[in-house]
């Protein structure tokens, strides 16, 4: 993620701000320009980074989601890219779900935009009807509700928006990480797999070779996994031991952990923590790109474990990349690089 600053007055912000706490001008992200820009009167003149406030407004779900992303505006309210994905979601009325459901949107807002940047394909339903995708974001509070991928829609308890829920669940499932954030870019592996690896020979026949059989019992497996768990010796060639449970959740662990090292990277070169190669542009792609990745990452990674243990914290990427996993994750990356336009 960017490091962001108030066009008007210079002022550092967050990704999330719609107001700058500094001189007061209203803000609203643009997806196109990566930016904050500032939202004004054109009476007030043209400046660089300042919209025209008569052709441009925040998000419809500026209250309800906290989007600070800008639209166009128009005789009926709009939602943004990233809100507008979103097929299901809790009712007005539901006082328990709605925070949980901001809280999501903030999440998905930061995938979205990440995966813009990547330029990987972002179809949705109004462009594919059928397996276009979305978001169900659900509240478990009535009924079952099963986080997941079906043919282009992403299912999200919001139950995962309470850190006590989520928390207790980590600990149950063993799972050293567990955040809304990685609960989606897992989901959108298993999207990008049904979008770009499974209509392809080539592809599918490397997945293979590396992930295993995509259409094995899924069902077996899961019952095998929570029965027995993962196998002995797990770590050397997984990145977790849910990836063990079944190919296409190996591949799904696999693509949530390149985003996570993208963005972490992405944002540290921002801040100046990695060099200014590590951000998210073409030059770290190609034949070589993934090796510049992957030498910039894993210092980057002990360092930062090493100021959360000065902090009393737990590690903030507790997890090893053996070379099996580096050779996923290198297809992985083959894949974003050959399938996104190289401009």
């Amino acid at each position: 993620m960017r490091d962001f600053s108030c066009p008007k007055c210079g002022q550092r912000l967050a990704f999330e701000n719609s107001l700058c706490l500094n001189c007061g001008s209203a803000l609203g992200f643009s997806l196109k320009d990566m930016a904050l820009l500032v939202i004004a009167p054109a009476d007030q003149g043209e400046h660089p980074g300042v919209v025209d406030s008569r052709r441009y407004r925040l998000c419809a779900n500026l209250h309800l989601a906290e989007c600070n992303w800008l639209v166009e505006t128009g005789p009926v309210p709009k939602l943004c890219i990233s809100c507008a994905l979103t097929r299901t979601r809790p009712n007005d009325n539901d006082a328990m779900a709605l925070p949980a459901f901001a809280a999501a949107e903030k999440a998905k807002r930061r995938l979205i935009a990440q995966l813009y940047e990547l330029k990987l394909p972002i179809i949705g339903r109004d462009e594919d009807p059928a397996y276009g995708l979305a978001f169900d974001l659900l509240s478990s509070a009535d009924h079952k509700v099963f986080t997941g991928h079906q043919n282009g829609v992403i299912t999200l308890d919001l139950a995962e928006g309470d850190d006590v829920h989520r928390t207790r669940l980590r600990i149950e499932m063993d799972e050293p990480y567990r955040t809304l954030l990685g609960h989606f870019r897992h989901e959108i592996g298993h999207y990008y797999f049904y979008r770009l690896v499974s209509p392809s020979q080539e592809y599918s026949q490397r997945f293979r070779e590396l992930f295993g059989d995509p259409d094995a019992d899924y069902q077996a497996a899961l019952d095998r996994h929570y029965e027995h768990g993962a196998p002995p010796g797990w770590d050397d060639r997984y990145v977790s031991s849910y990836a063990t449970m079944h190919a296409s959740e190996d591949w799904a662990e696999t693509f949530a952990h390149y985003l996570h090292i993208r963005d972490t990277l992405d944002t540290a070169a921002a801040f100046g923590f990695a060099p200014a190669g590590a951000m998210c542009e073409r030059t770290v792609l190609g034949s070589s790109g993934f090796d510049t990745i992957i030498e910039l990452w894993l210092p980057l990674a002990w360092g930062l474990n090493m100021v959360n243990r000065s902090m009393g914290r737990d590690d903030l990427y507790p997890f090893v990349l053996p070379p099996a996993v580096l050779e996923k994750m290198r297809f992985i990356h083959t894949i974003v690089d050959e399938i996104t336009p190289q401009k």
